[in-house]
């Protein structure tokens, strides 16, 4: 893996690290607030964007994650890396 390439894994896990954490947020949040539209709006729209973005990364990279929760293909499979967790 070239470096360019390595750069960019290391942009898309960073993106992904700061849509878990403001869904993490938001989800504590509605815990205490449930009624709150635009908070669950904005859960919504981040989950949405977490999904484009785990997308787009486990296509150029392989999957972020086992047990049927991401999809393994060619040539980005089990067997290459880094895993997300090595970088």
């Amino acid at each position: 893996m070239d470096k360019q390439q390595t750069e960019q894994q290391l942009r898309m896990l960073k993106q992904l690290q700061e849509v878990d954490f403001v869904l993490l947020e938001l989800n504590l949040y509605l815990d205490t607030h449930p009624n709150d539209p635009d908070a669950l709006k904005q859960y919504n729209w981040y989950a949405q964007k977490r999904t484009e973005i785990a997308h787009n990364y486990e296509s150029c990279y392989g999957p972020l994650m086992n047990y049927g929760h991401s999809f393994n293909q060619y040539p980005n499979g089990w067997n290459t890396g880094p895993w997300p967790w090595e970088i």
